[in-house]
């Protein structure tokens, strides 16, 4: 390679890293100033959450304590951290799809746009999971174990920490959101022909094992969590099986409009 041709590649290079630094600073100024708000409204977004608690027990045997100075302020801090992730993922979604989508046909961003909006919604319903029905099912589980003081028995009492109870909620909601991305993952390696939906059939026994594994891995170690994240999952490979078939007719159809030859199966 010439010097000129050395010369002439650090442009091209040099712009892209300059796009990238001006879409990187815009993600993070996203993500700050949902933090800044997120932090001065973090106590009616923490009450917001403590729903599911009240809901199930009631607000007069609704009480949370802290029992270190600064731990109801760092749980704020943490809070805001969390809401804010969730409010700038449309803006930082958008830098990158911006910055990849240039190096893309015409045909590739209309491939990848549905996938990139898919995914906060899957997140979105896993999230929704989490808070309508998992919670609660662990809060009324929860309560049921506390017991009434006699004359020879102690009073066991439920009372949450708010840094613990924040820490199980947001466990659970990136759990369930990492694991609602299933059929999202699953279509997409259908499009590009690594698996099939004739695959994804044959292997549905070992998904009931992994499913298991993922739930035992992903979420606090009682079995109502895990039932529950591990039952989802296997609804989410049925309809990605259904999906990756839409998507191989669509293939299919779009092959004999065109009359190219068939791709070849990946699972043979």
């Amino acid at each position: 390679m010439s010097d000129e041709d050395i010369e002439a590649s650090k442009a091209p290079l040099m712009d892209h890293l300059i796009e990238l630094r001006a879409r990187l600073i815009k993600a993070l100024l996203g993500f700050g100033v949902a933090f800044i708000l997120c932090f001065f409204i973090a106590k009616h977004i923490y009450n917001w959450l403590v729903w599911p608690f009240v809901w199930v027990a009631g607000a007069e045997n609704s009480k949370f304590i802290y029992t270190a100075l600064l731990e109801y302020f760092i749980t704020q801090l943490k809070l805001a951290l969390f809401g804010a992730g969730f409010i700038s993922f449309p803006i930082v979604a958008m830098q990158i799809y911006k910055f990849v989508a240039p190096g893309l046909y015409k045909h590739e961003r209309s491939a990848f746009l549905p996938y990139l909006i898919a995914t906060p919604v899957f997140f979105l319903l896993g999230s929704m999971l989490v808070y309508f029905v998992v919670l609660p099912m662990l809060v009324r589980f929860s309560l049921g174990m506390q017991q009434l003081g006699g004359p020879e028995t102690a009073q066991i009492q439920l009372l949450p920490k708010v840094g613990e109870y924040l820490s199980l909620m947001m466990s659970l909601i990136f759990a369930f959101g990492i694991a609602f991305q299933l059929p999202v993952i699953l279509t997409l390696l259908g499009r590009i022909g690594i698996v099939t939906s004739q695959m994804l059939r044959s292997k549905r026994r070992y998904f009931i094992v992994i499913a298991f594994i993922i739930a035992a891995v992903l979420t606090p170690p009682d079995v109502l969590s895990q039932a529950s994240l591990a039952i989802p999952l296997l609804a989410l490979y049925e309809g990605s099986i259904i999906a990756v078939r839409i998507v191989e007719k669509k293939a299919a159809s779009a092959q004999a409009s065109t009359g190219a030859p068939p791709a070849a199966n990946p699972a043979e």
